[in-house]
């Protein structure tokens, strides 16, 4: 009887054991053949990836398992089939047997393991049976062996161990290689798209084209002397050749080109030492959108698909689903730009869903942009650990972007090894830009807080057109319905993470718009902190709720940002009247007071950066980098602590939620999602927020929910139904 890997389920024919194990084999050596030529320890990751690939399914041949997988599809595995593989190495290649024993489970404190009677093994009773797993495994071994020998012919040879693991990246990364092996053919066998051939960077002929690129825009628009350090910047960083890899700083002020100056010298950097991929790193989803659209204009070459070279990541794609494996984001194209949130906590990932994506990352070119907003404070000793073991171990090279960079690798609370952190256009030109940004703004503070109505009539009085960023996004919503309802939808424009990434980009257009028409000045673009960094807007007048100096450096880069307004432009930093609607946000209650003390001292401008973030943690009383939880748990290998702690956003569980109802029907009509509409259709919500607005499940998608067409609209996003439940608990009605 033919053995079976996967049964028929979803309309799709059972899967032979042969099919599956050959292929997740071959692609999870693919896999790890790319990663080689950027680490030291080849040997040990190859043999634990390519070991681990064949033994992966080693427990399905269990009779109970196959009796399973041909008769009752939509049962569980009786016998659960990690056990056998991980008996099998765990004497003779214990990277390969984590990978095995992780690759459903995920990856569990190595120490504790290592600590118990039998080590990563499974001593759970058995339903319908008095045995345990181990024993069922135990006893049968053997069998397993016998028959998997006469199906996989070309099978690993060598079992043993070859040299140590460098750092704890390492079973991360080999774990990646066989999860996504494991889930693309999973995905193919179930309908999904067969995995295509990984295109090449091309760095060299990227180059060309960003050169081109950069000779084509208009310079009418900037100052001479701005326009002459930004000239500068990008020749400094196209003709620069690189000696070396390592972690670089990018300080330069808004305004001087950072986002194609820096690629020019990742493209450069790439074609010097043979890096296959380049990442960009954001904090904020909206970012996103208007770096890809400038990457797809000067990157792509004649007759490619501009989305396969440039590929955005808004939000998390990660599916245990069968049917939904397929549109799961696997960081694969030449240029991927995604979230800080995406790019750390997949880092941090203990998960098979979640470290899918990462074998991609070694031998990449990463630029951490706006990194003082990129991560809490408190995650960045751990954080920083990792950008170096990726210099060190993986063959990567960093660049940390922002005009208002703090260096906390200079804090003792942030990094235990003293390190260098050279500018990539070197410190002469960054204090000649940085001249420039004094005459630009003045940052004014509004001491007394203001409810939702003082705020509303307090901002109209702002000379406009005016952008508002606040701390929430309910607060965002509350005060652009405000807006709205009180002067019209003409005069406000709303930005935030409530709106489908197809929605913010839509809404980015239109502010762009309105911005090029100089007779339209009196209207609110009123945004969360994804509008503080990143986007090449330029207001009259800005307002932020006082959260740090980061943040307000930040949001004053777009304030006359060429100097178009004149030298009188004003930021203002505000406090507000917590209460039903306006919500604080308990991360800046420090951050917040720091920033209180340097106006009072003066002390605000890009300079300032670092030690702003000093006082926060010393007010925070935050420990030696040494000391601090996260990487003392790295440090034991206690991989699911690490993944529970490293969480950039620490409210309830997020979870991905459909908004457009044709898409929601094709779903539940047995439609295959594409990765695009998984990205562009959705939103991520908090568990708390779709009880409050009842939101159903959508079919057999135990991780998709449905937004109701009356609780989501383009302009508040899904913060619509969220007010509308507000405004019922305060009157008894939806108003």
């Amino acid at each position: 009887m033919e053995l079976l890997a996967h049964s028929a389920r979803y309309g799709y024919p059972k899967q032979s054991y042969l099919e599956h194990v050959s292929e997740v084999m071959r692609m999870a050596k693919v896999f790890a053949s790319g990663v080689l030529p950027h680490i030291a320890c080849g040997e040990l990751f190859m043999s634990s990836v390519c070991t681990s690939a064949e033994y992966h399914d080693l427990g399905k041949i269990d009779a109970a398992n196959q009796k399973v997988l041909s008769d009752k599809p939509q049962k569980k595995l009786p016998v659960k089939h990690e056990d056998a593989g991980t008996a099998l190495l765990l004497k003779s290649h214990l990277p390969a047997a984590l990978s095995v024993f992780a690759h459903h489970g995920g990856i569990p404190s190595i120490w504790e393991e290592l600590s118990k009677e039998h080590k990563f093994r499974n001593v759970n009773r058995v339903i319908s049976s008095n045995k345990t797993l181990m024993d069922i495994t135990n006893e049968n071994l053997r069998d397993y062996l016998t028959k998997h020998a006469s199906e996989i012919k070309n099978s690993v040879n060598e079992l043993s161990e070859g040299g140590k693991p460098k750092d704890t990246l390492f079973y991360r990364m080999a774990l990646s290689c066989l999860v996504d092996a494991d889930h693309s053919d999973t995905a193919r066998h179930y309908g999904g798209e067969v995995l295509a051939a990984d295109i090449p960077l091309y760095p060299a002929k990227r180059l060309e084209c960003l050169d081109a690129h950069i000779h084509s825009l208009p310079t009418e628009e900037v100052t001479p002397e701005r326009l002459a350090v930004r000239q500068e910047f990008y020749h400094i960083c196209k003709s620069t050749e690189p000696k070396n890899r390592g972690v670089n700083a990018c300080s330069m002020p808004v305004g001087t080109g950072k986002t194609t100056s820096v690629m020019a010298h990742l493209l450069r950097v790439a074609e010097q030492f043979s890096l296959r991929r380049v990442f960009v790193v954001l904090p904020f989803t909206n970012i996103i959108d208007q770096s890809v659209e400038t990457y797809r204009k000067a990157l792509i070459l004649p007759g490619e698909d501009t989305e396969a070279i440039v590929a955005a990541h808004h939000h998390k794609a990660e599916y245990k689903n069968q049917l939904l494996m397929a549109s799961s984001f696997r960081w694969s194209a030449p240029i991927t730009v995604t979230t800080a949130v995406q790019f750390f906590e997949t880092l941090a990932g203990n998960r098979p869903s979640s470290l899918r994506k990462l074998h991609n990352l070694p031998g990449a070119a990463i630029f951490i942009d706006e990194a003082h907003a990129a991560l809490p404070a408190h995650l960045w000793p751990q954080a920083w650990k990792w950008l170096q073991a990726l210099v060190e171990n993986w063959g990567c090279h960093v660049v940390l972007g922002s005009g208002s960079l703090s260096h906390f690798w200079h804090l003792k609370e942030f990094s235990d090894t003293k390190t260098i952190v050279p500018e990539i256009a070197g410190d002469t030109l960054y204090m000649k830009a940085a001249q420039h940004e004094q005459t630009r703004i003045a940052y004014r503070l509004k001491k007394n807080p203001m409810s939702l109505d003082e705020l509303y009539q307090w901002v109209h009085d702002l000379q406009g057109p005016r952008i508002v960023v606040m701390n929430t996004v309910q607060s965002a919503a509350a005060l652009a319905d405000k807006i709205e309802n009180n002067r019209g939808r003409d005069v406000v424009e709303h930005l935030s993470t409530a709106l489908t990434p197809i929605d913010r980009e839509n809404t980015l257009k239109k502010i762009k718009l309105r911005l090029k028409d100089k007779k339209d000045t009196d209207w609110t673009l009123v945004a969360t902190t994804c509008a503080e960094a990143g986007l090449n807007f330029s207001f009259r007048s800005g307002a932020r709720e006082m959260s740090s100096l980061g943040s307000t450096i930040q949001l004053g880069g777009r304030v006359n940002r060429q100097c178009e307004y004149g030298a009188d432009c004003e930021l203002w930093c505000f406090y507000i009247k917590k209460d039903e609607v306006l919500r604080d946000h308990k991360h800046f209650k420090t951050s917040a007071a720091v920033l209180a003390k340097l106006f009072d001292e003066g002390k605000i401008g890009p300079d300032f950066c670092t030690e702003a973030l000093l006082r926060e943690i010393r007010e925070k009383n935050t420990g030696m980098a040494i000391d601090d939880l996260i990487v003392q748990a790295e440090n034991r290998a206690n991989y699911p602590s690490v993944a529970n702690l490293f969480q950039v956003i620490e409210d309830n569980e997020m979870v991905t939620v459909i908004v457009d109802e044709g898409f929601k029907i094709r779903l539940e009509n047995r439609e295959k999602p594409t990765r695009r509409e998984m990205q562009t259709l959705t939103v991520r919500m908090r568990r708390d927020q779709i009880d409050a607005l009842r939101l159903p499940r959508i079919g057999r998608y135990e991780d998709l929910y449905f937004c109701y067409p009356d609780f989501y609209n383009d302009f508040l996003g899904y913060m619509r139904g969220i007010l509308q439940t507000i405004s019922v608990s305060q009157v008894g009605s939806i108003i």
